[in-house]
């Protein structure tokens, strides 16, 4: 393979999990059909921003909704107006949650809040786990669902027992639904059902539903009231954030139903992947439309024989490949309109090829 892999996977002409790739028609589509003299939005006024601020508050049961750029931010300044409202800088939420691993310290470098780590990273902390914290949380942040344990989710009566007792014990509860709607289908609940557990819900636009960037931070009047002034001080409030708004909402209209079926795809794939010796999933069956699939191989040799998968089929199965030791490695895969466009005779084909890879 003289290659890189990455390169290899763009050049696929099928590729098993995504919505396709992120060019500029991802823009173009999404403002299509939109009238050249809609007005913009100028520093979080106007019908552009605010009526989708409405109508996601409405959507996910909540009083008041505040459209952000990032849900680095948006998180950030949920956490902080809860702590500052409880006199407290401590914060709970799993050893892998966003916040822990892939933001750099912000909430203690920016906001001096304090973290505590519930159970395991290799698992979803649970209520004993929680119970076993001694001093106050001002917040405990539940990421639905976990995504660096491949998508996992406690149980409906579990979710609802974490979040009962927290707000017992005078915590305010932080939903991290990033991938929300995903959640949805395995639940049987809408989402207005899902965030009324929770007293505030972070949405992002562009991971499940493929927008180009974008999050809504949804709770109480006075929360919200208080998030866009922190968005301010964030320097969140850009000028206009139409050109994010926009495709924010046309990819949620377009996609949000849709994850019954894309979860439908991660099963028939993660049940492909089980039958190959030295492979398995994580979840075995998946609970929404991700998982993990982990090798029992070395990253090169994953690599070299999903890069025959390609050549032969046309087909990239996996994408970013990651090492977890010398002899294993892993890859996350999330599904969406990509797997739809693969005919099946050629699907069947390409994870045959794969094992075939595999074989000594």
């Amino acid at each position: 393979m003289t290659q890189p892999y990455a390169d290899i996977c763009r050049g696929a002409k099928y590729k098993v999990t995504g919505h396709g790739d992120r060019t500029a028609s991802v823009l173009q589509q999404a403002f299509e059909g939109v009238d050249g003299a809609m007005a913009a939005d100028m520093y979080g006024v106007g019908p552009a921003i605010n009526d989708f601020e409405a109508e996601m508050a409405q959507l996910l049961g909540k009083p008041a909704a505040v459209f952000f750029p990032s849900g680095t931010m948006a998180q950030q300044i949920a956490l902080r107006i809860w702590c500052d409202e409880l006199g407290s800088k401590r914060i709970a939420y799993h050893p892998l949650c966003h916040l822990e691993i892939h933001e750099e310290g912000s909430a203690r470098w920016l906001h001096h809040l304090e973290p505590v780590l519930l159970g395991d990273a290799d698992r979803l902390f649970r209520l004993d786990d929680l119970a076993a914290v001694d001093d106050p949380v001002a917040c405990l942040l539940i990421e639905l669902p976990q995504r660096e344990i491949g998508g996992q989710l406690p149980s409906w009566d579990e979710l609802a027992e974490l979040a009962g007792y927290a707000r017992d014990r005078g915590m305010k509860v932080h939903l991290d639904g990033a991938r929300l709607f995903e959640v949805l289908p395995c639940y049987g609940k809408s989402a207005a059902e899902v965030c009324a557990l929770f007293d505030s819900v972070y949405v992002s636009f562009y991971k499940g539903l493929g927008s180009i960037a974008g999050a809504v931070l949804a709770g109480p009047a006075d929360f919200a009231a208080q998030a866009k002034v922190w968005k301010r001080r964030h320097g969140g409030d850009l000028i206009s954030l139409y050109p994010y708004v926009v495709p924010a909402k046309y990819y949620l209209d377009k996609r949000a139903g849709r994850m019954a079926s894309y979860w439908a795809h991660a099963i028939k794939i993660a049940a492909k992947f089980n039958e190959i010796p030295g492979v398995r999933t994580v979840p075995e069956v998946p609970v929404c439309n991700m998982f993990h699939a982990w090798f029992d191989a070395s990253v090169s040799d994953i690599e070299a024989a999903m890069a025959r998968v390609v050549e032969q089929c046309g087909v990239c199965l996996v994408a970013n490949i990651r090492e977890v030791d010398d002899t294993h490695c892993r890859a996350e895969l999330t599904f969406g309109d990509s797997f739809d466009t693969i005919p099946s005779d050629v699907l069947d084909e390409a994870m045959a090829v794969f094992a075939g890879s595999l074989t000594p």
